[in-house]
């Protein structure tokens, strides 16, 4: 059975990298000719070499895959909202972080140690704004309070744990294309064009825009990458059955721990493997950046 479904799982893969990756690309085009909010010293930022860059990738990534979650045939529709929240939900807190963040509290216990002290951080928005959703588009899917509650941890967890490697040009891209693959092989060897859809879709958007990031005339922001991290979230939430689900949201909570203590940037650095996929497609420190 799963055999003879293979070519229309293919096909929605297809569709929904290729709307993803189209719909992002034109999304980028348009925001850097009119910005969605602001102009675009709004969006400017400098990056980790002290150099200007744009944060206008991240609302061009949740633009792109919004749409092309709106309108790409064969999504059910209790899917196809969770997809429209998750998206929204993570980018649209995320741009609001951008924008309006401050950087005196970092990370979950920097933010939440804040909250308990009175003090209502952006970033404290963010995480409470981002679990709701997360919680919301994982009650669309699943009936089950406890799956509820775990795929809603896996969309606001993923969502979160996106962002904290967006960090150097192309990292949370490629982070992203590394835990999209297996989702989406997962979806095609099941031959159901659900969740191979919903894996291609964030991978095609991301895909489209890394020219940009590994340039270093753009990068995702915490709207790109919470957006990112959340559609992944939801692709592993229908794709995977509940011990895969739990073994992912144990990983993710994990790994967002650990950054509590530990410097993803100098882990990877000190890796020789990690660190050459990290490099791969990036400028070396020296050498000046590519012109528009």
């Amino acid at each position: 059975m799963a055999r003879r479904a293979f070519p229309r799982a293919l096909a929605g893969a297809l569709a929904g990298a290729f709307l993803g990756a189209v719909a992002a690309r034109a999304a980028y085009a348009a925001f850097t000719r009119r910005p969605p909010v602001g102009d675009a010293e709004t969006w400017a930022r400098t990056n980790h070499r002290g150099e200007p860059i744009t944060l206008l990738e991240g609302p061009a990534f949740v633009a792109g895959a919004g749409a092309a979650a709106a309108v790409i045939p064969g999504l059910p529709g209790g899917v196809r909202v969770a997809a429209l929240l998750a998206v929204a939900g993570g980018g649209g807190l995320g741009a609001y972080d951008d924008l309006y963040g401050a950087t005196s509290s970092k990370g979950f216990r920097g933010h939440l140690s804040a909250l308990a002290k009175g003090e209502v951080t952006s970033g404290a928005v963010k995480i409470l704004g981002i679990g709701a959703t997360g919680l919301a588009a994982a009650a669309v899917t699943s009936r089950d309070p406890f799956d509820v509650v775990v795929n809603g941890g896996l969309i606001a967890g993923s969502a979160n744990l996106a962002n904290l490697f967006d960090l150097r040009p192309g990292r949370a891209v490629k982070v992203g294309l590394l835990a999209g693959a297996p989702l989406l092989a997962a979806g095609l060897l099941k031959g159901d064009p659900v969740p191979a859809t919903l894996a291609a879709l964030p991978m095609g958007a991301a895909a489209a825009l890394l020219p940009e990031d590994l340039g270093e005339r753009a990068m995702l922001g915490d709207a790109g990458a919470n957006a990112l991290g959340a559609l992944l979230g939801l692709a592993a939430a229908v794709t995977l059955g509940r011990p895969g689900r739990l073994a992912v949201l144990g990983t993710v909570v994990a790994l967002t721990a650990a950054s509590e203590k530990v410097s993803f940037t100098k882990v990877i650095a000190g890796n020789p493997l990690l660190h050459r996929v990290d490099m791969l497609g990036r400028r070396p420190v020296e050498q000046a950046p590519t012109p528009r």
